[in-house]
């Protein structure tokens, strides 16, 4: 008990023998979600709102995402941002399937979650049709703010392990979706997980 007090009075510094233990599994998921690196597909109003996330203000640097990469090779979360055209789909096909394993897709709107009000032949109704969605980020368009907490759900799913064996088991993503009822209210909180 006298070395936990003093492990909680002085920190790390009151430990006898400085080590940490852990798995190195848990130590290579806990890298995983601190350190991955966005592929953008910005194809639509979404797009200016995600560089928006990015940009000073929202600043994605501090959940280690500083750098939208434009080649995919050096990529493992693809953000697609807006609606998707049937033209459109087989490149993002082949930019997704260029990405190295693990990889995670989270859909930014309700363009590219649904179809949005665009319910016609043209447009994709929805982004699942053609990559495994793990994190659907709702709105027209959604704000930094709820980009910032899919993201922050997708980095805890990556730690936990989840999306790695639902993604195994079924091929599919794990298609968490953020919507809220319309009157429930609750507060995003930036940081905490």
């Amino acid at each position: 008990m006298n070395a936990v007090r003093s492990v909680l009075d002085d920190g790390l510094a009151g430990v006898n023998h400085n080590f940490v233990t852990a798995r190195v599994e848990d130590l290579v998921k806990w890298a995983r979600s601190r350190s991955s690196w966005c592929a953008s597909f910005g194809l639509a109003c979404c797009a200016i709102e995600m560089m928006g996330t990015g940009a000073a203000h929202y600043d994605l640097a501090r959940f280690g995402m500083e750098v939208f990469r434009a080649s995919p090779r050096q990529a493992d979360i693809m953000i697609v941002a807006g609606r998707v055209s049937q033209k459109m789909a087989p490149v993002l096909r082949q930019v997704y399937d260029q990405m190295m394993e693990p990889k995670w897709v989270i859909s930014m709107g309700v363009c590219a979650s649904s179809g949005g009000m665009f319910n016609n032949y043209a447009i994709v109704q929805g982004v699942d049709q053609i990559v495994p969605v793990d994190v659907y980020a709702p709105g027209c368009p959604p704000t930094p703010e709820t980009l910032i907490h899919a993201i922050e759900t997708l980095h805890q799913s990556i730690e936990d392990g989840e999306i790695m064996r639902r993604r195994s088991s079924s091929g599919a993503g794990a298609a968490i979706d953020l919507s809220v009822s319309p009157t429930a209210t609750v507060p995003v909180v930036i940081g905490q997980k």
